[in-house]
């Protein structure tokens, strides 16, 4: 049966996140929340299931042949009844899960997303927002080159995106120390002033492209940079003094892109999130890679 509702699955450990931007929850399954309505733009969202469906099921083999009746891929979020599910799942198609290789697209066959609520019944959504199995991107890692495992928050914001620099583009990385934004978009080909009052590691530092600067972030003016491509910050501060950095950077007019990581101290301030995915033309989510923090991107 058609459902009145959208569901909502939480980033581990952060479902109360989601039930505060969503204010209304009827229901809970773990991580997965069932609000009234039709989508609605969040960020604490792993995934959204976008067109979820209640279905009886008489057997395993019965929740299967509904299932590949709708579509081919699936995957399935284990909420309940696991062995139940996994039987189910084994009789369906097998859906590749290999991870990345940056800067590969994204999966761009239809994945959709199913749970058993019990024994006789379950929740399925064929459209989801997500391309990844339960809103998880996985990448083939680097566990030599970068200096530090925030790069993969980068390799994700970027496919998410479905657009990176490109050799001769000009790029900003605000807070670079160690380096691992710096090395990501230096091994694009493109050129970076990388901007940290700490050092970066000297072997980033010296890749081709890459202008060190030992300055503060936040003393820069935007108009004495130059024209960028791109804006980048995994700068540790309060997302209100990011929002205000952010601010002055949109009103310069010097930049077209810009990827922003909000960092929450304690408590999360949803006021200052709000007023991040308020900016126009953009979009402020939670990545798989993400810790207690957000991706603010933006495309021209």
């Amino acid at each position: 049966m058609a459902a009145r509702f959208t569901a909502y699955l939480a980033p581990q450990g952060f479902v109360a996140e989601l039930a505060t931007e969503l204010g209304e929850v009827t229901t809970a399954f773990d991580r997965l929340l069932l609000s009234p309505g039709p989508p609605k733009p969040v960020s604490w969202a792993a995934n959204t299931w976008l067109s979820p469906v209640i279905l009886p099921i008489a057997s395993i083999g019965d929740a299967a042949k509904q299932l590949r009746a709708i579509q081919r891929n699936w995957a399935l979020y284990p909420n309940a009844h696991h062995r139940r599910a996994a039987l189910i799942s084994e009789l369906l198609p097998k859906v590749s899960a290999k991870p990345l290789v940056f800067p590969a697209p994204p999966p761009r066959a239809p994945l959709g997303s199913w749970t058993l609520i019990d024994e006789r019944t379950m929740l399925a959504s064929p459209h989801c927002s997500s391309p990844f199995p339960n809103g998880e991107a996985r990448f083939v890692e680097d566990k030599a080159a970068p200096p530090s495992r925030a790069y993969l928050k980068l390799w994700e914001a970027l496919t998410v995106l479905g657009r990176h620099p490109e050799p001769g583009e000009r790029c900003l990385d605000l807070g670079s120390s160690p380096g691992g934004w710096t090395w990501v978009v230096a091994r694009l080909g493109a050129q970076v002033v990388s901007v940290d009052k700490a050092p970066i590691e000297p072997r980033i530092a010296s890749m081709p492209g890459v202008e060190v600067r030992r300055a503060s972030a936040f003393g820069l003016d935007p108009t004495a940079i130059g024209a960028l491509d791109w804006l980048f910050s995994d700068v540790v501060c309060y997302p209100e003094r990011l929002l205000r950095l952010v601010e002055r950077w949109l009103a310069a007019g010097t930049c077209r892109r810009f990827v922003c990581t909000l960092k929450f101290q304690g408590t999360t301030d949803h006021a200052t999130a709000r007023r991040f995915a308020a900016i126009p033309g953009s979009r402020l989510q939670h990545l798989h890679q993400n810790k207690h923090e957000l991706t603010w991107m933006k495309l021209e």
